[in-house]
């Protein structure tokens, strides 16, 4: 029904070793944030009466529930579109639109394909979450809403990846304008849910996920014939949008392939005379050679198009979506609530932390993605094996990719540090701390740019770098706030509190070092992989209590400063690159 490309990666998938390995490593990481969230509770108070079980039950289910939905929904969107772009880069794309598939069998089943791993995952943390009803304080009418959206959410997001992997020809591209249209899809459901104070409960539901997600996971109890209604009406849209999307790519899938890029050329003329007529023909084409400069990667990355002449509309989508997000600051710091104190109003952060964090990690999930595809579209286009054997040294490649990315990814950077400005100047922040967190956001970019290049050049797959690199990212920006919710929901004394953190922070930085340093392992790598996970922790709390700023930006030049040197002085010692057998091609349709 779906076609060969699904029935082949159906029967692939369950002989991969890291098929199970996944699923166990995903069960097992939400098992122990739950047993971390117990011995939590139990620290601050026993949980001997119904009460209390009942509490800790509805606590831990609106916890993994939210993150359930980020994890599993950027795995589809992410996934969907680097395992499309992977094909096109392969030139293997062409392979399968000039056999007798139909563009259904060709979307769709890529589509798929490619939701066979996030959804394997809901299916294997089913049985954990119907765990909790048995603690009380949860329904199994809940678990089943929850995991409703999770799933419609999970195919939405999949099939925009899908469609925008096969629009767009650069890897990049497509995971940027996946992303990025995924969140102004988000931003503009709450705009219109935020403008409109009229609209009823269940219409609310029906524009946001979110809103859905955490209305059914609420501890108030069964689910109200509102929230009932709103949860179907979601589902029933985000299908609706699906089989949209997908109807686009299914029509267009062969007019978009192939691109401009990879479609053949006019034969050569055979004789003299079509040979001087072309000639004559093209000769205004003909143009004096271009200089190259000392580091011919540098010249390349900012003299050329090396990401696609398309990435100017990654970098227009960008600026739409700072402007939403700048626009809320702007609005606050209006109505003057960007200057009250979190201390008078019982808040944890200030008002305007939360659509700056998140423009900021956005940029830094695009600076990332940009930098490991800087080094597999190298792979993919078999240049990297010419690079090896050229005179090239692995310091102008390493500073040339950096430097690069940094330069094409400029727009990303420079307007998140422009609103950072804004806020000093509106005295939201004084000027001591907006310097700070300038400097700061500049390590981050470059340990991100650097981090992406190391797992581009260990990783010989390309979706499998960079599903590495970004889940880094991911670990440090969200895993780590995840720790510090667990530990400051529940007060209780430090030292029943210590075991669970110490082992959060070690079984993260285990993660760590199994990501960055699989291949080639170091002492600087280990180092960096345990002490980087407590050092954001430190960071991020020493900002929640709003003390003095330069002991985060010392915490973060030190831990980072040192992850970044980690991590760049093997790659600048020698060209120390993964050139073994790709086998994830094996499994490719």
């Amino acid at each position: 029904m779906l076609g060969p490309v699904f029935n082949r990666e159906a029967i692939v998938a369950p002989k991969r070793t890291k098929t199970y390995l996944s699923r166990g490593i995903y069960v097992a990481a939400l098992f122990a944030l739950l047993c971390t969230g117990y011995l939590v509770f139990d620290g601050s108070r026993s949980l001997s009466t119904v009460s209390d079980s009942a509490r800790f039950g509805g606590w831990m289910f609106v916890l993994l529930a939210p993150l359930q939905l980020l994890i599993l929904c950027s795995m589809s969107a992410v996934g969907s579109a680097a395992s499309v772009a992977q094909e096109k880069d392969r030139r293997t794309i062409l392979l399968l639109l000039m056999t007798r598939l139909s563009g259904f069998e060709v979307v769709v089943g890529k589509l798929t394909a490619t939701l066979l791993g996030p959804v394997s995952l809901l299916l294997a943390a089913l049985p954990l979450f119907l765990v909790l009803p048995l603690l009380g304080g949860v329904a199994p009418e809940q678990v089943g809403a929850v995991f409703a959206i999770t799933l419609a959410s999970i195919i939405f997001a999949g099939s925009v990846g899908t469609v925008m992997g096969l629009w767009r020809e650069k890897t990049f591209q497509a995971i940027a304008l996946t992303v990025l249209a995924i969140l102004m899809l988000l931003v503009c459901g709450e705009i219109v849910i935020g403008s409109v104070s009229s609209l009823p409960e269940a219409v609310r539901l029906a524009f946001s996920p979110f809103r859905a997600l955490m209305a059914s996971a609420s501890p108030s109890g069964i689910l109200t014939a509102s929230t009932f209604t709103g949860i179907v009406a979601l589902f029933a849209v985000m299908l609706l949008l699906s089989a949209l999307v997908l109807l686009i790519g299914v029509a267009r899938v062969r007019i978009w392939n192939p691109s401009r890029e990879v479609r053949f050329k006019a034969p050569e003329p055979e004789t003299g005379e079509e040979a001087k007529e072309q000639e004559t023909k093209e000769s205004w084409k003909v143009r004096a050679p271009r200089p190259v400069w000392n580091n011919p990667v540098l010249w390349r990355e900012v003299r050329t198009w090396a990401y696609g002449r398309k990435v100017i509309v990654i970098r227009v989508a960008f600026a739409m979506l700072f402007a939403l997000g700048a626009l809320i600051v702007f609005d606050q710091i209006q109505s003057g609530i960007a200057y009250e104190s979190i201390s008078r109003v019982g808040r944890s952060l200030p008002s305007a932390t939360l659509p700056v964090a998140a423009i900021g990690v956005v940029s830094l999930v695009l600076v990332n993605t940009l930098a490991v595809n800087s080094v597999t579209n190298e792979r993919d286009g078999l240049a990297l094996d010419l690079l090896l054997v050229t005179d090239l040294s692995p310091r102008e490649f390493v500073f040339g990719k950096m430097l690069g990315v940094l330069y094409v990814g400029k727009e990303l950077i420079l307007l998140p540090l422009g609103l950072l400005i804004y806020l000093g100047v509106s005295g939201v922040t004084t000027y001591e701390n907006m310097v700070y967190a300038i400097l700061g956001a500049v390590i981050l970019y470059a340990f991100v740019a650097m981090l992406g290049i190391h797992s581009g050049l260990n990783y010989v797959a390309g979706r499998t770098a960079i599903l590495a690199s970004l889940g880094t990212v991911f670990f440090l920006c969200v895993g780590i706030a995840i720790c510090m919710t667990i530990m400051v929901s529940f007060q209780g004394a430090f030292q029943m509190q210590l075991a669970p953190f110490l082992l959060m922070i070690l079984g993260g930085g285990g993660a760590l070092f199994a990501s960055l340093g699989w291949r080639n392992p170091s002492r600087a790598i280990f180092v960096a992989s345990f002490t980087l996970p407590l050092i954001t922790y430190y960071s991020i709390t020493q900002f929640l209590l709003q003390t003095d700023h330069l002991f985060v930006f010392f915490a973060m030049l030190t831990g980072y400063g040192f992850t970044i040197a980690a991590l760049m002085i093997p790659a600048l010692s020698e060209f120390d690159v993964s050139l073994e057998k790709d086998r994830s091609r094996e499994g490719d349709g």
